[in-house]
């Protein structure tokens, strides 16, 4: 396409090169590529922009005031370069499925983009996924390099899937994705507001700023006559459904409180729980296969998506009772003695507290976990995980997460702040070898903060460690010792 094309407000001059790749990245610049100089949180794209020209760029886009002038390539200045390559990227690659629905909030993006994803398949359709786990389509699955992907990467992803014959997509909005734009451009007919609570503190200066920055799904992704599916038990939701209503949308509430999509009843019956909820006036009786209150709440949102996207409230309810648990959520993944062993990714402090209490009435003896905090992150939440995790366990075990480049020992240090009866074992694999081999008859032990991530990153590297296969192994380990 012609530079004047992905921009419109370009004229088409003797500069207006085709191009005939988009890049964020210098070192995945070609001949034809237009580069996006961008400014990141280590470093500025503009100090790369003669890299990019050197191998090929034809085009340069830059906000303003980049030194610029005299290059012998297009250049495009725009007051936000970010959304400015979101746009380019939607243009440029052009197809998308034809329903799209977006979900954030700290906790729950992943398993209601899943949830989302299952119903619509229940239903005939060909649906994906896309968020933490990757990409999630109806015959295949595939890696994305973050949460919410860069608008190159996510155009072209939501282009190939369009082509493949996906019609359906849910995705997670982070609050990085949000507040850097990498949405604009993706038609999302419905999102969602699962709660809000501390994490990404080290990125957003204040909470203030952590929600301003979800609030954007709302007031500049989503389409002004879109539908908001809402917490209706948090304390954000007054907030965000006056915005929401101002802009003209609709709003589906969700929860114990809601008007629209209510919980009237839960009762745990072994591994399941018995649901008896209200919506539209009509009452249902759903026998949910998954631990944990706030897993029905995570599947309450994505009905309400689903319905808010055009789909019948009936069948989705009904879909309910086939749901299969999001892997790293709740997971169980291994047993030692007549102990259960799950992983968690609960890796904040309202994450851990919803995680322990989920299982705690499934404990019919200890209730055990293990976990540790992230290295380079928030330093404020780590002391609180450890009164939260000696509050609602009957066994702690701190322990490393991804140390990265601090000291494993000082993060160790602070979340044993929290907590005065904590044991503490250096070392993921041994402290969750520690735990299995201490199980017995009724016990539940979780294995908290990194659910299905395949790595640990220690200093500058990572290194393979997965939880659920640490704990299969000791477990069988255990077991042939025996």
């Amino acid at each position: 396409m012609l530079l004047s094309e992905l921009y419109a407000s370009r004229t088409a001059t003797k500069n207006d090169p085709e191009i005939s790749g988009l890049a964020a990245d210098s070192r995945t610049v070609n001949p034809g590529t237009l580069f996006a100089a961008l400014k990141g949180v280590a470093a500025d794209g503009a100090d790369f922009i003669p890299e990019a020209i050197a191998r090929g760029a034809d085009a340069i886009l830059v906000a303003p005031g980049v030194a610029s002038a005299g290059l012998k390539v297009a250049v495009i200045e725009d007051e936000n370069p970010r959304r400015a390559l979101a746009e380019i990227a939607a243009k440029f690659f052009g197809a998308q499925p034809e329903t799209a629905v977006a979900v954030t909030g700290t906790n729950g993006k992943t398993s209601v983009a899943g949830f989302t994803r299952q119903i619509w398949r229940r239903q005939g359709l060909a649906a994906a996924a896309l968020g933490t786990l990757g990409i999630l389509g109806p015959n295949e699955t595939g890696v994305l390099h973050h949460t919410t992907p860069e608008p190159i990467e996510l155009h072209r992803v939501l282009a190939d899937l369009a082509k493949s014959g996906v019609t359906h997509v849910a995705l997670e909005a982070s609050s990085h994705g949000l507040n850097q734009s990498r949405l604009a451009s993706t038609q999302v007919k419905a999102g969602a507001f699962t709660n809000l609570s501390r994490d990404h503190l080290d990125y957003h200066p204040t909470v203030e700023a952590y929600l301003a920055a979800k609030m954007r799904l709302f007031t500049e992704v989503m389409e002004a006559d879109g539908t908001a599916v809402l917490n209706a038990d948090s304390h954000e939701y007054p907030e965000i459904a006056a915005t929401c209503r101002a802009r003209g949308q609709q709003v589906i509430g969700y929860g114990r409180h809601a008007a629209d999509l209510r919980v009237t009843s839960l009762r745990p019956n072994g591994s399941s729980q018995y649901l008896d909820v209200r919506m539209d006036g009509q009452d249902h009786t759903v026998c949910f296969p998954l631990l944990g209150d706030f897993q029905v709440w995570n599947a309450l949102c994505a009905v309400g998506l689903v319905v808010a996207a055009g789909g019948d409230a009936d069948t989705a309810l009904e879909s309910l009772e086939h749901l299969r648990g999001v892997p790293g959520r709740l997971q169980w993944v291994a047993e030692h003695n007549g102990g259960r062993v799950f992983v968690d990714y609960a890796h904040t402090p309202d994450a851990l507290d919803h995680c322990l209490r989920a299982l705690r009435p499934h404990a019919t003896h200890h209730l055990t976990v293990v976990f540790g905090c992230g290295g380079e992150r928030d330093t404020g939440k780590r002391a609180q995980m450890g009164q939260i995790a000696c509050g609602l366990a009957d066994r702690v075990i701190v322990t490393d997460d991804n140390p990265r480049n601090e000291d494993p020992a000082v993060i160790r240090k602070q979340v044993m702040g929290g907590c005065d009866h904590a044991v503490e074992v250096p070392g993921r694999a041994k402290a969750i070898r520690a735990a299995i081999a201490g199980l017995d008859e009724g016990d539940i032990l979780v294995l908290a903060g990194k659910g299905v991530e395949s790595g640990q990153d220690l200093g500058s590297e990572v290194v393979p460690f997965d939880d659920a296969t640490q704990a299969q192994t000791a477990a069988q380990e255990f077991r042939g010792a025996a």
